[in-house]
């Protein structure tokens, strides 16, 4: 019996379509949920505690989706770079049931340490710096290597300033310190006194000045009672501030950026800007007679008042052994003033006073006498 040749074909092809699909390939290696480096790692150093970030690995180094995340080795060396891990410097847990937050979470999972630097680290290696990294592992404890790698100074930091203190001047809020002794100070690294401040309304503190203080130094009988001071004039009156403050350490690098640590803060100050200042005292007043043929008026000029704040001013006039009186329904803008309610034949005396926003009055200004002559 002939098969036609079509048919003939037809099977060859469904026999090596079968025979296809049976042959095993190679295996697949299995994944070994290496989780990737991080390659954001930052530090931030403030006194002797040093915060490490990082986002922690989303993804495996065959770019899938870690699912059995380990602990977190911290790594740290006085070394120019560090190679390996060695000994950690701490470790991290990986977060309570990891893969539910991974998953349930739109935003990046982020970890952190703090590490504390020791006195003895600080004072031996005072010029130096510390290279940290870190390496995630999986759950059987392996890693695929370090994170990017970064370096905190090491220099020792001052105490905060004592005697911190914030009090409502006239101007706005002076804020003092003390200066500490001079045997807590190191050669080759320079001082700043930092103030934050912040206003109770807003989110968050915001740093207000860096003043000078590489020279700030105890007495001539060596006592720590040397004050500073700075004054904010950058407030709003009846509001409420607070403030803190922390002496900077600069390491001196010619030619480099001067890497600087911050100490720890001195311990807050509250103060309500309440304004109970008045402007200051007008000068040089002076007062004029309109003269013969004229109707019968005496004009007052005397020098502004420069305070930010000022609203206007007030006119006291008096005759000698009679009280004075305000000439003025309301306060004058302008520093000058013409009283026409004057009578021939007698002298007045005049005075004048600065008022600001919130109604507080100036002291008044030395008086100014004139006579209205004889009409």
């Amino acid at each position: 019996m002939r098969i036609a040749t079509g048919k003939l074909l037809l099977a060859l092809a469904g026999l090596a379509l079968l025979s296809g699909c049976a042959s095993i390939g190679p295996p697949e290696a299995p994944s070994l949920e290496l989780p990737k480096p991080p390659t954001d790692l930052r530090a931030a150093r403030k006194g002797d505690k040093v915060t490490l970030t990082w986002i922690i690995p989303p993804r495996t180094m065959e770019r899938q989706s870690v699912r059995y995340l380990g602990k977190t080795q911290i790594c740290r060396t006085i070394a120019a770079a560090l190679k390996a891990c060695g000994t950690p410097a701490g470790e991290v847990a990986p977060p309570p049931d990891f893969e539910k937050a991974r998953k349930s979470s739109a935003k990046k999972l982020t970890a952190s340490f703090t590490d504390t630097l020791s006195s003895t680290l600080e004072q031996e290696h005072a010029a130096e710096f510390a290279s940290y990294a870190v390496e995630v592992l999986n759950t059987a404890g392996r890693g695929a290597g370090l994170s990017n790698q970064v370096r905190v100074a090491l220099v020792p930091t001052l105490a905060p300033f004592g005697d911190f203190a914030a009090q409502a001047v006239n101007q706005g809020v002076n804020i003092s310190w003390a200066c500490p002794e001079t045997a807590r100070r190191r050669t080759g690294v320079k001082y700043l006194f930092r103030i934050y401040r912040w206003l109770e309304s807003s989110p968050n503190w915001n740093k207000l000045t860096d003043v000078e203080a590489t020279d700030c130094a105890s007495g001539a009988d060596g006592k720590d009672k040397i004050a500073t001071s700075f004054l904010d004039q950058t407030i709003e009156w009846e509001k409420t501030y607070f403030y803190r403050g922390a002496v900077v350490t600069v390491v001196e690098a010619p030619g480099k950026t001067a890497p600087e640590v911050e100490g720890d803060d001195s311990p807050e100050v509250k103060i309500f800007a309440h304004d109970v200042f008045p402007p200051a005292v007008p000068g040089g007043l002076q007062a004029v007679f309109s003269g013969p043929g004229q109707p019968p008026f005496i004009d007052l000029i005397w020098t502004p008042v420069s305070d930010a704040d000022l609203a206007g001013y007030n006119i006291y006039r008096h005759e000698a052994g009679v009280a004075a009186l305000k000439l003025n329904p309301e306060l004058v803008r302008t520093p000058a003033y013409r009283d026409a309610q004057v009578v021939a034949g007698r002298t007045y005396f005049y005075s004048v006073t600065a008022v600001d926003e919130r109604g507080n009055e100036s002291a008044r200004s030395e008086e100014a006498s004139e006579g209205a002559g004889n009409l």
